[in-house]
Parts: structure tokens; C-alpha cells; sequence
């Protein structure tokens, strides 16, 4: 980072809204720190492990595991059940998203998931996963 952005970290959209900003371009990044060389999400101006600002927009590999899931449930005419997931990104961060694809009570603790861009709720673009069959489905990502 050269001097004049250091200067300027905190000018310009937040890192939320870039990620958001990215995600519509369908580009799914995290943020990686220059200093300490970790992955880093939920997007900040400043990393979660070592406090550098030098953090730059990459493209993560979109494995993860599967660490914890929860199934909400809520009427038909609401749209029914559906699934929240805590993944392990290969890369080390965690996030929440859903597993699509499946049924909800096929979602597994320690399965293997892939990422892609998919729609919210409201129709915006999100991170969504699916079941990785390539990695069988089951397993690390890491």
C-alpha cells in the first residue's frame, strides 16, 4: 500500500459496501492482509488478527466445511423451512450463508460445501453454497 492510500483508508465506500458492490458486479472476494498474510471476513477497514489496514479485495477458492447448521422454521405461506450455515472457508474465515440444492435435513455437520453467487431474500446477490461433489460431499476443505 503506498503512502497515499494508507492515507485515505478510511475515504470512499465502506468495505461492506464494496463487498455488496462486488457481489452485483458477480464477484464473490474477501479481504487478505498484506502484513500478516491472512484471510479476513466479515469485510473491515482494519484485520481481525493483526490490525494492518493493508488489506486487499482476493478471490477465495469457495470450499468450506460445514460448521454448524439450524433450520428455521416457518409456515407455507411464508416460504416454509430453510437452512442457516456457519462454513469454514478453506481460506480460514467463517460465514454465514444457506446450502441450497439439498434437503434441509441432509445438511451435515463437517460436510463439504462450494460457494457461488445466488439471491437473497430481496433478490440481492449473495453467497450461497452447494454440496461439494467433487470433494464426495463429506469432509475437510482445509
Amino acid at each position: 500500500m503506498t503512502e497515499p492510500e494508507r492515507a485515505a483508508w478510511t475515504t470512499g465506500p465502506g468495505p461492506e459496501a464494496v463487498f455488496a458492490q462486488r457481489l452485483a458486479a458477480g464477484e464473490f472476494r474477501i479481504q487478505r492482509c498484506a502484513a500478516c498474510e491472512r484471510h479476513v471476513f466479515y469485510p473491515r477497514l482494519a484485520c481481525s488478527h493483526c490490525g494492518s489496514v493493508e488489506l486487499a479485495w482476493v478471490e477465495p477458492s469457495g470450499r468450506g466445511v460445514v460448521h454448524a447448521v439450524s433450520i428455521v422454521n416457518r409456515s407455507a405461506e411464508k416460504g416454509g423451512p430453510y437452512n442457516v450455515v456457519l462454513v469454514d472457508l478453506a481460506e480460514g474465515p467463517r460465514m454465514m450463508g444457506r446450502v441450497d440444492g439439498v434437503a434441509n435435513d441432509a445438511i451435515r455437520i463437517g460436510q463439504a460445501v462450494k460457494a457461488r453467487l445466488g439471491t437473497g431474500a430481496a433478490g440481492e446477490p449473495c453467497v450461497v453454497f452447494d454440496v461439494d461433489a467433487a470433494a464426495g460431499g463429506a469432509g475437510s476443505a482445509r
